[in-house]
């Protein structure tokens, strides 16, 4: 039986932000994350309820580490050398971008969410200016 597996099994294994490389990539999917951290330490700074603010934390953490997500399929999969010869600080804006992600994760400091969304922009950007929406999108008449 292990040599008929054997034989069947694939050749080599592929990852994507979605389990099959459908070549769809967008910067939106880390900004609405992170607008919505941006939106929970503001919501957690005006309340004064311990339970609501602890929910606030937990959900917060959750949705900077889609947002760290988001941002490495980006610089992972969508991003190749001829979008860093037009940007050769494509790399140093990712890894800060996803560094922030991991800082907006453990804080509660608004100004460092503006700075995620601020670096997110940034990727946009470069998305955009290297065909992104359409390269990578579907686009209707």
């Amino acid at each position: 039986m292990n040599i008929l597996l054997r034989a069947f099994a694939p050749r080599r294994t592929v990852h994507a932000h979605c389990d099959i490389p459908c070549g769809v990539y967008d910067p939106a999917q880390a900004r609405i994350e992170a607008e919505s951290c941006y939106k929970i330490i503001q919501k957690y700074a005006e309340s004064s309820d311990d339970v609501f603010r602890t929910r606030c934390l937990a959900v917060k953490e959750e949705r900077a580490e889609l947002t760290k997500h988001h941002i490495d399929v980006m610089w992972h999969d969508y991003f190749k050398p001829e979008h860093v010869e037009k940007f050769p600080d494509l790399h140093d804006v990712c890894w800060k971008a996803s560094k922030q992600a991991s800082q907006v994760k453990r804080t509660v400091d608004i100004a460092e969410a503006q700075k995620l969304l601020d670096l997110i922009d940034k990727i946009d950007m470069m998305w955009r200016e290297t065909g992104g929406p359409a390269a990578t999108r579907l686009h209707t008449a």
